[in-house]
């Protein structure tokens, strides 16, 4: 319950907060760009089966490889709304990796086949510690 809330809360109520707190006089066109970017789970369509509640998307799934992560920190060094879109994605793939540290931590098996299991284990392992 709490990885549920925690995950749909770093996906609509943090971009919330970085908007308003960052981009005040245009947070609410900032807030939807932020909210736009969740359109990079269509790449979930690619994979069979196309949920898997135990599947960590990090480096699984094309627009979760930590290549497109880099394209992802290049944006922030971009004009507006590059630099937008750029945090939002990385913001995503944060709350997707919170994911995979908070099953992992419930479940380490669970993510035996996990493409980014040495990154999750490492995150997972200093969290406990």
């Amino acid at each position: 319950m709490i990885q549920t809330v925690t995950h749909y809360f770093l996906h609509f109520g943090m971009p919330l907060i970085i908007a308003y707190t960052f981009f005040r006089n245009d947070y609410k066109r900032v807030y939807l760009i932020l909210l736009a970017t969740m359109l990079v789970d269509l790449d979930h369509l690619l994979a069979t089966p196309i949920f898997s509640p135990n599947r960590c998307s990090i480096n699984f799934h094309p627009l979760h490889t930590y290549y497109a992560m880099a394209v992802y920190a290049g944006m922030l060094f971009l004009p507006k709304p590059y630099k937008v879109i750029g945090l939002g994605l990385l913001l995503h793939m944060l709350t997707d990796l919170n994911d995979c540290v908070m099953t992992y931590l419930d479940c380490p098996q669970c993510l035996s086949e996990a493409a980014a299991r040495e990154l999750v284990a490492w995150l997972g392992s200093n969290i406990r510690s």
